[in-house]
């Protein structure tokens, strides 16, 4: 039976629950506008009756005794919601969603949220007990039994060793500033969390892209991650940024490195030393969460979280410290490393490597500037700060450049 623009969205809903029930494709694909769109949560995304019948069809030629019952029905302003279960064996001979056909007896519950104009169904979004369907396939275990525990135990040993591979718990190393360390396996990787004053942290810096689910462990523990702030756009420095779900700020010359290569392009890696020269392509690779979406740049001068931005380039065109001029503490980024990156050995301050650093004369007078701050302590991108005598090593450092 067609459906006319008369029938109340309540009428067309029952109509098409009554067919799906009767496995009858043809009164289900009546129902439906040519472009309406249904989505089923987590399974398929189909368009217009075709869409639906080819969906239904596998469905029921995997479970051929699928049944449905309406529990409930509300239909409000042409959107209709529906509480239904639905049972069925799942037996063939065709598959589901590429699975074979185990014999399992399914009882299925869910809700649709459907949308209905002019007579006709033009939305609907199905969200079913999933979880259900695959305990009850064998794919999981049932709920509260011994295997099932004996999973999320393995699974939960996965999480804590993945977590300590690759992220440290959070220290505090000044008023309201917070390091993680991450990185396998030296930890080289150096995140900084800053108190806002409206509540959570501001994160400075985003690590690799295995430092993500830590990080975001973290920020939380701090109060919640309210924005990611680039000191650069390098592959190992905006790693974790677009997993975080914060948004992303950086220098505005930084931009096209953030939401393009990361560097990539800019770099000489034919400065670096074997086995090093081999080993980084492959390193950046693995290190990189890809392009950032940029929700907005900032200039030198600018305050964030209670630090001043101060522009270092050479390393990146739009790298920045953050300075607080209250206790002299610097987050510097990479405007020097105390790390050899072609041994990871640690030592004393010195200009970040000529392979990663296009301008290095830049960086030169970018680590003098920083030195002529009155700084108490440095905290790098990479390994170890500087906390004594902080400008006559900076300026060690620079005189490299010269």
């Amino acid at each position: 039976m067609s459906t006319t623009s008369t029938d109340s969205a309540e009428a067309v809903v029952t109509r098409y629950f009554a067919a799906l029930s009767a496995r009858d494709l043809d009164a289900m694909a009546a129902c439906w506008a040519p472009d309406g769109f249904e989505h089923i949560a987590g399974q398929a995304d189909v368009t217009g009756p075709d869409g639906v019948r080819g969906y239904f069809g596998e469905l029921f030629g995997a479970i051929p005794d699928f049944t449905l019952r309406v529990r409930q029905l509300v239909e409000r302003d042409g959107r209709v919601a529906v509480l239904w279960s639905a049972t069925g064996t799942f037996t063939g001979p065709g598959t589901y969603n590429g699975i074979a056909p185990t014999g399992s007896r399914l009882e299925l519950e869910g809700v649709d949220m459907l949308e209905v104009r002019d007579g006709l169904i033009v939305r609907n979004d199905a969200f079913v007990d999933g979880m259900g369907f695959a305990r009850q396939l064998g794919m999981l275990p049932p709920m509260g039994s011994k295997a099932e525990q004996r999973m999320t135990q393995a699974f939960n040993a996965k999480t804590r060793l993945a977590h300590k591979l690759h992220v440290a718990a959070p220290e505090r190393i000044a008023d309201g500033v917070w390091i993680v360390r991450g990185g396998f396996p030296v930890k080289s990787m150096n995140v900084y969390f800053i108190e806002e004053d409206g509540g959570g942290v501001c994160m400075f810096d985003a690590g690799i892209s295995d430092m993500t689910h830590g990080l975001a462990s973290a920020g939380a523990a701090l109060g919640g991650i309210t924005r990611v702030v680039l000191g650069h756009g390098h592959q190992d420095h905006r790693g974790a940024a677009p997993g975080l779900g914060a948004p992303v700020y950086c220098h505005t010359l930084e931009r096209p490195v953030a939401e393009g290569d990361g560097g990539y392009s800019t770099f000489d890696l034919s400065k670096l030393r074997i086995p090093a020269r081999q080993l980084y392509p492959a390193l950046l690779s693995r290190w990189d969460g890809g392009p950032v979406d940029i929700a907005g740049t900032f200039e030198e001068g600018e305050e964030i979280a209670g630090f001043r931005v101060v522009h270092v380039p050479g390393h990146s065109p739009g790298m920045v410290a953050l300075v607080r001029e209250r206790d002299g503490l610097a987050l510097t980024t990479d405007a020097f490393y105390t790390l050899n990156p072609e041994t990871t050995l640690k030592g004393p301050p010195r200009l970040p490597h000529p392979a990663f650093t296009p301008e290095y004369a830049t960086a030169g007078a970018s680590l003098r500037k920083l030195a002529g701050l009155g700084l108490s302590a440095a905290w790098p991108g990479h390994a170890d700060p500087v906390t004594e005598d902080v400008r006559a090593q900076l300026e060690r450092a620079a005189a490299d450049a010269a």
